[in-house]
């Protein structure tokens, strides 16, 4: 098969480099999903996103050389290409992720459901002709601040939608793909099949000790992965160094962890029978590497001072996912609630990957910890929800 050849048209900066964020993130979502559920309809999708994505990455040079003409003016841009690079090297990652599937690289049972409880995990439902998001669209529905969960594909009969929109009309039978938090998948999963969600478990006395070092490694790196491409777009839009710092910081400590995850696969291949079952836990473990390494091109825009042009702020402002930040008042209603007690994520569909806390920084913040009045919370999620973050933390009128 040749290559796709590029013809150039004349595309907008800010555009381009919106639609390869919203891309590269996509296919990773999509690539997940098509590991978890051994499906190679995705899996092809995700390769097919990958042509655009170079596609993309043509007309962003093609764009950024033609409105230069002095050194200056391309210093200016040398952000927004290091940006727009990484993301393309996200979704390389993403492809990999999805070429498991495609070379039948082996993936034990237990990762798959490892993974459907990670931080941010993937579920599958198929609509029931009772449920109540028959014949809604998805605006009507507001899945991402009423279950915490957004659908990034829907398999209707032989048919497939990808990325769908606010006016994408649910339909009895519709096989839905959603990401989110792990609380929202019981209420995504009832919701849609009217039946209560029941998480699939592996009898302890069948797995094998190494091999459940492994599997907790590698879910692990995907948080980490995860957080570090949020991090760093948050780096970048706010113009931090100490969250770029952080992002550095996750990517040394994510080298580390794919040396004890090589040590605990090589441990594991003594007690089973074909070592072929292994092979899918070695590539995506350096596909999560590489996306984590992606993550700190983009937070080395700030690391080294680069200019950030007003392009990158745009871009990511206008994606699909947006990065917002809340300072939190005194007179807050959430002030001295734990985020188990907030459900944030389930409730704005906002996930709160960092706060700021006076002087210092508490990244990935967990169920027990408590907010506090003046603390600077940094979150990712949809629009609808950042104004349903908003509304939550806002103080509430005496009567």
């Amino acid at each position: 098969m040749f290559p796709k050849e590029f013809r150039y048209s004349p595309r907008n900066l800010i555009d381009l480099l919106t639609e390869m964020k919203d891309t590269s993130e996509l296919m990773v979502d999509l690539a997940y999903s098509a590991m978890v559920y051994d499906d190679e309809d995705i899996a092809e999708e995700v390769l097919n996103l990958e042509d655009k994505m170079d596609t993309l990455d043509y007309h962003m040079k093609m764009a950024a050389m033609l409105s230069t003409r002095r050194v200056d003016e391309a210093e200016e841009l040398l952000g927004v290409l290091k940006v727009a690079a990484s993301s393309e090297n996200i979704a390389n990652a993403a492809g990999d992720i999805a070429k498991i599937v495609l070379m039948n690289m082996g993936i034990p049972m237990e990762l798959k459901v490892a993974l459907r409880e990670a931080e941010e995990t993937i579920v599958r439902a198929t609509v029931a002709a009772e449920s109540v998001m028959v014949g809604r669209t998805l605006g009507d529905l507001e899945l991402d601040i009423e279950t915490g969960m957004w659908i990034i594909a829907i398999r209707r009969s032989e048919d497939w939608i990808y990325d769908p929109d606010t006016d994408t009309r649910i339909r009895q039978g519709d096989v839905l793909f959603a990401r989110g938090h792990d609380e929202g998948v019981p209420l995504f999963f009832q919701m849609a099949t009217t039946k209560k969600f029941i998480p699939r478990e592996i009898e302890h006395d069948k797995v094998i000790k190494d091999l459940e070092h492994a599997v907790d490694i590698i879910v692990d790196m995907k948080n980490m992965s995860e957080l570090s491409v949020g991090l760093a777009y948050s780096a970048i839009l706010f113009d931090n160094e100490d969250i770029a710092y952080e992002v550095s910081a996750l990517e040394s400590e994510m080298d580390s962890m794919k040396y004890e995850l090589q040590h605990w696969v090589l441990e594991t291949a003594k007690h089973v029978d074909d070592v072929n079952i292994l092979r899918g836990i070695l590539h995506l473990a350096s596909a999560s590497e590489a996306i984590s390494d992606a993550a700190y091109g983009i937070a080395d825009t700030v690391l080294r001072d680069i200019e950030l042009h007003p392009i990158i702020t745009l871009a990511v402002r206008n994606s699909e996912e947006v990065i917002t930040r809340l300072q939190v008042e005194k007179c807050s209603p959430i002030v001295g609630k734990t985020f188990s007690e907030l459900r944030l994520e389930t409730e704005t569909g906002l996930h709160v990957m960092a706060i700021k806390r006076a002087e210092r920084w508490v990244y990935a913040p967990k169920s027990n910890t408590v907010v506090q009045a003046g603390d600077m919370l940094i979150a990712r999620g949809s629009r609808i929800g950042e104004g349903a973050l908003i509304e939550m933390c806002e103080c509430k009128l005496r009567q």
